[in-house]
């Protein structure tokens, strides 16, 4: 074994290695949770005189970004906002209505949460072109998981007052997530996972149209695939049709407007012959449902579980579809205040007979097409729908059940992306399995078990790409100091007599820390003799915990004893300050960790010949 480098034939390192060493240390814990406060209740006039009006103008702008654009509103643009809103309210009195069905809720709970909602967000929220209301996967969400509590159509008043806390709960979250800037937590479901539960949700949305468009009087209350093609089966064959004449109108009904089916069926009495109609819908705006909030209850963890899915899935698609639009107006879209717009407007929705609200796309999609300019669309649409509430709900007592279900249907199309899915095969199999996984555990098991298979692989993912041994061997473009794979370019030439290797992954821990650590000895032991240095390229490396510092100190033991030096170069913040507080930095020795890798390569070949003249 040749011996190790003596002091004084090691190069001193250079003033940019000092300010390696002695730079300040890094924000703790306490710094980032403080610092979350601050962001959460920062003022925007922290710049100017403080007084306590500009701090109160200024907390006043952050909660109700209105007051920052109302100054610059005309009528040019409330001419705009004006026809998106009537348009925008054309499409959701029918889908508000659809969708309250979906949930298992009377018809004008979905009116309802077309009118408060949008009201609070066109005040709070960032959007301009975000179309707020019911949506199906949410109201598929809310009947699916409440309904193994307590079955509407026995308890049909528990039933709302469990959507209500759920509701509320929802909003509480969403705010959470945007004052402590834990809007990361969305992430946790990949785009991958979404694009498998949104095509899973929407058959089976689908599915559960059957009831109302063939007529049946009696359908499970399961929503896994083989359940609901059960149900219809039984019920097509065993009740059969007792009105065969008439049994066209709910086939056709789907391709009929609300108006045209509801006259009608008005014009014919089709509801005496066995078309479905919904019957009475409540007039009146909103009531109140304060006392119908139950926080102290028997299922209050159900409810929670439950509103912290709703949640995450909510703010998945109001996001994804308020950025979409905000990057074709070129304009920055604060996700943050968007999920505390979000809560604030579920919050009030909870308290005025509302359920959960979000982002729509195929009405954004019309709202952007009908020339909206601000969010003042959305109170003109929820003003349109209170007219509506007020004057108009006696004329929807012969809509036919089927006009709902195909209004549903007509919507779910653009739920399911299979040109997503096969761009997903094509580019990284892993998130297709997420994917799938999603996609089947919706269809064939339920909701619950459809997100927690899509979580599951996506936590598997990450926990098998930490675990593979992240290191690659580099080499010197010719001629320059820029050191890259040997395997991704090829015509880098490595260095002889020193390893130069470089460290991928992001977070040296516990997971793998080991296996990082034994492949860097397997390639040093392979080639014993042709190595004098190893040089490990940090500047991938963030963080490490302490299973990662033991292996980087077990690495420097272990290559010591084979007469190896190990260098370090450009090491992040929190990793030489961790490497410090270990006294792992005088273990290697000062000297020996560098601002760059060229750095290093010349130090250990400074080394190198170091040695040979000693020998002599």
């Amino acid at each position: 074994m040749e011996p190790m480098a003596s002091e004084s034939s090691v190069p001193k390192g250079t003033a940019f290695a000092d300010l390696l060493l002695q730079g300040p240390e890094p924000p703790g814990l306490w710094n980032d949770l403080t610092g979350i406060f601050r962001k959460a209740f920062c003022c925007r006039g922290a710049d100017k005189h403080f007084t306590l009006s500009v701090y109160v103008m200024s907390v006043l702008q952050g909660l109700f970004p209105i007051l920052d654009w109302w100054k610059s509103y005309n009528l040019k643009f409330f001419r705009s906002d004006l026809m998106a809103g009537l348009t925008l309210a054309s499409l959701s009195i029918p889908q508000s209505i659809g969708y309250a069905t979906l949930a298992r809720l009377d018809p004008q709970y979905g009116l309802y949460t077309s009118v408060v909602p949008p009201l609070v967000y066109a005040v709070t929220g960032t959007s301009k072109e975000i179309a707020i209301g019911p949506v199906a996967i949410v109201s598929l969400l809310l009947s699916s998981m409440i309904q193994k509590i307590v079955d509407p159509a026995v308890d049909p008043t528990y039933y709302r007052k469990m959507v209500f806390t759920v509701t509320f709960l929802t909003g509480v979250f969403q705010c959470a997530f945007g004052l402590f800037r834990l809007g990361y937590l969305v992430d946790f479901l990949s785009h991958a996972a979404i694009v498998g539960f949104m095509g899973g949700a929407a058959i089976v949305i689908g599915l559960q149209q059957l009831k109302g468009l063939l007529g049946l009087s009696h359908f499970t209350n399961r929503t896994d695939v083989i359940s609901v093609t059960k149900a219809v089966w039984i019920s097509v064959h065993e009740t059969g049709r007792k009105y065969k004449k008439l049994f066209w109108i709910s086939a056709i009904a789907p391709v009929l407007s609300v108006a045209l089916s509801t006259l009608f069926v008005y014009a014919t009495s089709a509801d005496k012959h066995g078309v479905k109609i919904i019957q009475k819908v409540n007039s009146g705006i909103n009531a109140s449902s304060v006392k119908q909030i139950d926080l102290k209850g028997d299922y209050v963890a159900e409810c929670a579980k439950i509103a912290l899915i709703c949640a995450v899935i909510a703010l998945t698609e109001a996001v994804a579809v308020g950025r979409s639009f905000s990057a074709i107006n070129g304009y920055r879209l604060d996700g943050n205040k968007e999920m505390v717009a979000m809560g604030f407007m579920n919050i009030a929705g909870s308290l005025s007979s509302c359920y959960v609200a979000t982002g729509s796309f195929s009405r954004t999609a019309v709202n952007f097409a009908a020339g909206c300019k601000t969010a003042v669309s959305n109170i003109i649409m929820a003003a349109t729908v209170m007219v509506a509430l007020e004057l108009l709900t006696k004329l929807l007592y012969y809509t036919p059940v089927s006009i709902l279900a195909s209004i549903i249907l007509s919507a779910l199309p653009g739920l399911i992306n299979v040109q997503e899915v096969c761009f997903l095969w094509k580019v990284d199999k892993m998130d297709f399995l997420t994917c799938m996984g999603s996609f089947l555990g919706v269809l064939f098991g339920s909701v619950e078990i459809g997100l927690s298979v899509a979580l599951g692989v996506s936590f598997a993912k990450i926990v098998i790409q930490s675990i593979r041994s992240q290191v690659e061997i580099l080499g010197r473009l010719q001629g320059t100091d820029i050191f890259c794979s040997i395997n991704q370019y090829p015509v880098v030439q490595q260095t002889p007599t020193v390893l130069t290797i470089r460290i991928e992954t992001s977070f040296l821990c516990f997971i793998n820390a080991s296996s990082i650590k034994e492949k860097i000895i397997g390639w040093v032991t392979d080639k014993r003799e042709a190595f004098r240095s190893v040089i490990l390229d940090m500047s991938n490396v963030v963080n490490m915990d302490t299973s990662g510092l033991s292996a980087l100190e077990e690495l420097y033991k272990e290559l010591a004893c084979l007469g190896i030096q190990m260098a370090m170069a450009r090491p992040g913040w929190q990793v030489t300050h961790k490497m410090k507080l270990a006294r792992l930095i005088d273990e290697v020795g000062e000297r020996w960790f560098f601002l760059t890798v060229g750095e290093a390569v010349e130090a250990c070949l400074t080394m190198k010949a170091a040695n040979a003249l000693e020998c002599c």
